[in-house]
């Protein structure tokens, strides 16, 4: 009892990857996992270690500005039905960031099952929006908290992991929710985002920088934001360009 209650306590629920001492805006990266899982990740975690390119590449693209940006930690591998433990303990980091953070805009940034979670918990109070790379989207996933919302999908149209359909499906809901929505799709990506990994990078950090206000809305982006509720344009865009910007100004 008293070694489970250590731990608890013990446990931190995201680690810093890039630190600032007086952040301005921050970033928290939810990797994916499995749909069934009750062991932790392991250190040697290959979906974390997925997104550390993208870490990267925000780090270029921040330059001297005051960019937090914290991964979440699971407790569990999986998401494991009703329980969605990962929407738990994402909640519980976007709380426990914003406490260290003071409260700076925070875009989530989730790939798979860390996109669901991510868009589970985009209505906590200071998201300012949420890249979602790949995410896993199955029917019937809530979608009235993300009214206000400012949300970008990123998939592959081959995707074989992650249904680009339901993708789509939810990104549409979300819209008629009442979130700005849009999807982006690529024509020769694959879910572990290493096919077109310079447009994964790029589109990412491009859309991240435009939602914490530290560069403008890309054209279509804006666009596919201003339509209304009922429009199914800008969810199926294609991507364009593959070059990093080197800083947001």
């Amino acid at each position: 009892m008293g070694c489970t209650v250590a731990a608890e306590r013990a446990y931190r629920g995201f680690v810093v990857r890039r630190p600032a001492d007086r952040p301005e805006a921050a970033v928290l990266v939810l990797h994916g996992g499995a749909e069934h899982g009750m062991r932790p990740p392991t250190l040697l975690n290959a979906p974390s270690w997925r997104m550390r390119p993208f870490t990267r590449a925000l780090d270029r693209a921040a330059g001297t500005r005051a960019l937090l940006v914290a991964e979440v930690r699971y407790r569990h591998r999986g998401w494991n039905g009703e329980r969605a433990d990962a929407a738990k303990d994402a909640e519980a980091a976007v709380a426990e960031l914003a406490e260290l953070t003071g409260g700076v805009p925070t875009v989530l940034l989730g790939h798979s099952m860390g996109g669901r979670a991510a868009l589970r918990a985009a209505g906590a109070g200071g998201v300012a929006g949420v890249v979602a790379l790949a995410p896993w989207c199955p029917p019937g996933e809530p979608v009235a908290h993300l009214a206000g919302r400012r949300l970008v999908f990123v998939h592959a149209a081959a995707d074989r992991i992650t249904s680009p359909r339901e993708s789509l499906a939810l990104a549409g809901r979300a819209r008629a929710a009442g979130a700005q929505v849009c999807r982006y799709e690529l024509a020769r990506g694959d879910h572990a985002m290493v096919r077109e990994a310079s447009v994964w990078h790029s589109l990412t950090a491009d859309s991240v920088g435009a939602l914490l206000g530290f560069a403008p809305l890309p054209a279509e982006t804006a666009a596919a934001f201003g339509l209304p509720a009922t429009a199914t344009e800008g969810l199926s865009l294609p991507v364009r360009g593959t070059a990093l910007r080197a800083s947001w100004t």
